[in-house]
């Protein structure tokens, strides 16, 4: 009798009392395999739930500038077309008779702390329509709303030099609303001034004179501030636009003397 080897298929005591019968190692490669698939298919996971993450922050960063963008126009800060400075002649204008509001500033009475920060807008006002004639290139657009918003500001403390009385509630809101909506501030504020002043100016003979002439540099400024929209093409209109709102400011100063 001879011992046939081979005679049995393989794997047939394969783990019979851990006999192992022949060099075969295909589980052991499937095992390989399987953590080899297993710890790729975790990379992948991993890479895919981390670029999701970096997905998810661009959409929502996305969002939120979209939503930005479609805030409220009262939120929005200004954006002025007018030139005003074709030339170097115009330019040197308007700076000039930017002058006169420092010089009012300095000028106007300090008797309170209301009247002083007044004062000190004032001069803010002259500086910032200074910087803003001389200057050139993509600071011009910083300085143009620069401008309006020291405009507004001077508007904000003269009603509150002028009116102590004044709802906080009021003053705050055209606080916060100064650098988007100068326009809207400076309108209310002013009105409140412009009342004030008629109450005062029929009661104090004195100021009576000086309300008149507020009221026509008032009057002429106004026109010109709409004149220099019209037509941007007309030179010196923004420099005489100057010159009459110094005038009506300068009227202005009465009520704090």
């Amino acid at each position: 009798m001879a011992i046939q080897s081979g005679g049995n298929p393989p794997g047939i005591l394969d783990g019979l009392y851990g006999v192992q019968l022949g060099p075969r190692q295909p589980q052991a490669q499937s095992d390989d395999e399987a953590v080899r698939t297993s710890f790729t298919d975790s990379s992948t996971c991993e890479h895919q739930n981390g670029h999701r993450t970096v997905t998810q922050q661009q959409q929502q960063r996305l969002l939120i500038r979209r939503l930005w963008q479609q805030r409220p126009s009262c939120l929005k800060p200004i954006h002025c077309s007018i030139t005003c400075d074709k030339h170097a002649g115009e330019t040197f204008a308007n700076v000039l008779t930017s002058l006169p509001f420092i010089i009012l500033g300095l000028q106007t009475p300090r008797k309170n702390l209301n009247a002083a920060i007044y004062a000190n807008s004032l001069v803010g006002v002259g500086i910032a329509s200074g910087l803003y004639h001389s200057s050139k290139g993509e600071v011009r657009k910083i300085l143009r709303w620069a401008d309006y918003t020291m405009i507004a500001t001077t508007t904000l403390c003269l009603s509150r030099a002028v009116r102590n009385e004044n709802p906080g509630l009021l003053m705050a809101a055209s606080t916060l609303l100064l650098p988007f909506q100068p326009f809207m501030v400076s309108a209310v504020h002013t009105g409140m001034m412009e009342v004030s002043f008629a109450k005062r100016a029929s009661v104090d003979p004195e100021l009576r004179m000086v309300h008149n002439l507020h009221k026509m540099s008032s009057l002429l400024g106004g026109a010109l501030f709409i004149a220099d929209d019209y037509f941007p093409e007309t030179p010196y209109i923004h420099a005489a636009w100057h010159l009459a709102a110094a005038m009506g400011i300068g009227t202005c100063n009465k009520l704090l003397g």
